[in-house]
C-alpha cells in the first residue's frame, strides 16, 4: 500500500472516530457537565501527548523546549475552552447544527489571519468569506422568528478554535508540531484539572463505559491524524474533515432523532463550499510564493 492512499485510510479512519467521540460527547453531556467529561478526556490526552514525545528523537526534555512558551499555553487554554463549549454545544444545539457552524472555521481563520498574521487576502477570498457568512446566517436564521440564543454558543466555539488555529501558526514558525502537541494536551490538562473538580459528580457505572470509549476514540483519532499529516499535505486533508458534517448529520438524526431544517442544509452546503474554495485558494497563493 503506497504512502498517498495511506494516508487516506488515516485521514478517513480519523474524521470517523472524531465524530463518534462527538457523539459519545453529547450522550455523555446530557448527564453530566462538560467540565467532567472534558477533564476526564484531557487526562488520556495528556498521558498518550507525554508518551508520544517521549518517543521523539531526544526525548521528553528535548520535545518540551519551545521558544514560544507564552503562546503554547494560550494554544492549550483556547483548545480547553472550546473543547468544553463544544460538549455544550452538542447538548444544547445538537450535533448537525452544531457542526454546520463549526464548518465556518477556514473562513474565519483566513479572516483573522488578516489583521493577525499580516497575511493579503485577495479580492477572490473575500468574496469566498462573504459569502460563506451568508450561508452562516443562513443557518442561524430562526424557523420560528426568533432568534434561539442557544446558536450563540457553537458560534463562540467556532471563533476559539480559528484563534487557536492562528496561534498554532504563530508557533509553527519556531516550535516542531511535537512539542506543540506536547503543550496542547499538558496544558489543556493541567487547565481542566484545576477547574473540573468543582463540577465533579459519580458517574454511573455504565456510562464509566462511554467515558473510556471517549477516551480511547481521542486518543486513535489524534493518533491518526498525526499520521495522515506524516503522509498527506494539509491541503488534502482541509476538504475531507467536512466529512465530520456529514457524519454529525446521520449520527443526530438516526441516534438522537435530530431534525435538519432547509435553511441549516442550504446554509451548510453554502459554508463548506466557501470554505474549500478559500483553501485551495490559499495552497494556489503558497505555491506560487515557493515558486512551485
Amino acid at each position: 500500500m503506497n504512502a498517498t492512499r495511506s494516508g487516506y485510510i488515516f485521514t478517513i479512519v480519523a474524521i470517523t472516530l472524531f465524530s463518534i467521540q462527538d457523539g459519545i460527547s453529547k450522550h455523555l453531556a446530557g448527564a453530566y457537565p462538560p467540565f467532567l467529561v472534558a477533564m476526564i478526556r484531557y487526562w488520556t490526552f495528556a498521558l498518550f501527548a507525554i508518551a508520544l514525545a517521549s518517543r521523539g528523537r531526544g526525548g521528553l526534555r528535548v520535545t518540551a523546549r519551545t521558544k514560544r512558551p507564552l503562546l503554547q499555553v494560550l494554544r492549550g487554554l483556547l483548545l480547553a475552552a472550546q473543547i468544553v463549549i463544544v460538549i455544550q454545544s452538542f447538548a444544547l444545539v445538537g450535533l448537525a447544527h452544531s457542526q454546520a457552524i463549526f464548518s465556518s472555521g477556514p473562513l474565519i481563520v483566513a479572516l483573522l489571519s488578516v489583521p493577525i498574521l499580516g497575511e493579503t487576502v485577495g479580492w477572490r477570498r473575500w468574496t469566498a468569506i462573504c459569502v460563506g457568512f451568508l450561508g452562516v446566517l443562513l443557518i442561524l436564521k430562526p424557523e420560528t422568528g426568533f432568534f434561539d440564543v442557544r446558536f450563540l454558543v457553537p458560534l463562540s466555539s467556532a471563533f476559539l478554535f480559528s484563534f487557536y488555529v492562528i496561534v498554532t501558526r504563530l508557533v509553527s514558525r519556531d516550535d516542531a508540531s511535537m512539542t506543540s502537541f506536547l503543550y496542547t494536551g499538558v496544558v489543556g490538562a493541567v487547565a481542566m484539572t484545576c477547574v473540573g473538580p468543582f463540577f465533579w459528580m459519580p458517574l454511573a457505572p455504565q456510562d464509566w463505559i462511554w467515558m473510556g470509549l471517549l477516551c480511547l476514540t481521542g486518543i486513535s483519532s489524534h493518533y491518526c491524524l498525526i499520521r495522515a499529516y506524516d503522509l498527506l499535505d494539509a491541503v488534502v486533508i482541509q476538504p475531507l474533515t467536512y466529512l465530520q458534517l456529514v457524519y454529525a448529520a446521520i449520527i443526530g438524526v438516526v441516534i438522537f432523532g435530530e431534525v435538519l431544517t432547509a435553511n441549516m442544509v442550504i446554509g451548510a452546503i453554502i459554508v463548506v463550499a466557501a470554505g474549500l474554495f478559500t483553501v485551495w485558494r490559499e495552497n494556489v497563493l503558497a505555491k506560487r510564493k515557493a515558486g512551485r
